[in-house]
């Protein structure tokens, strides 16, 4: 059973680096042909892919948030890593990691088969 649990830090000041971790349990992050996700919603508001790190270690990036947006992983640990800098308070929303499965090449983008609880950022001052 492929468990995902998202962790850091529930306040971050605008400005400031947004850090969260995804321990994945159940499931190798290298395993073939999985995609490891960031997925945000801010309150009222839809889903929004934010990007995903694959089996291989590539990494992709929504357009809209790429130029701030980093993802990383350690696969001694099966986890990964969400970087978001220089945050504003549109920031705000629940954060998820999930599974994605995809091709050798690509995710199925909103294909999520597994998903974490989510965790509440709140970027404020």
């Amino acid at each position: 059973q492929v468990q995902l649990q998202e962790s850091g830090p529930g306040l971050v000041k605008p400005s400031q680096t947004l850090s969260l971790t995804c321990t994945v349990s159940g499931g190798s992050i290298t395993a073939n042909y999985y995609y490891w996700s960031w997925i945000r919603q801010p309150p009222g508001k839809g889903l929004e892919w934010m990007g995903a790190i694959a089996y291989s270690g590539s990494t992709y990036y929504s357009p809209s948030l790429k130029s701030r947006t980093s993802i990383s992983r350690d696969t001694s640990k099966n986890q990964f890593t969400l970087q978001l800098s220089s945050v504003t308070p549109e920031d705000t929303a629940v954060y998820y990691c999930a599974r994605v499965p995809g091709t050798p090449i690509l995710p199925y983008y909103y294909g999520m088969d597994y998903w974490g609880q989510g965790t509440q950022v709140t970027v404020s001052s």
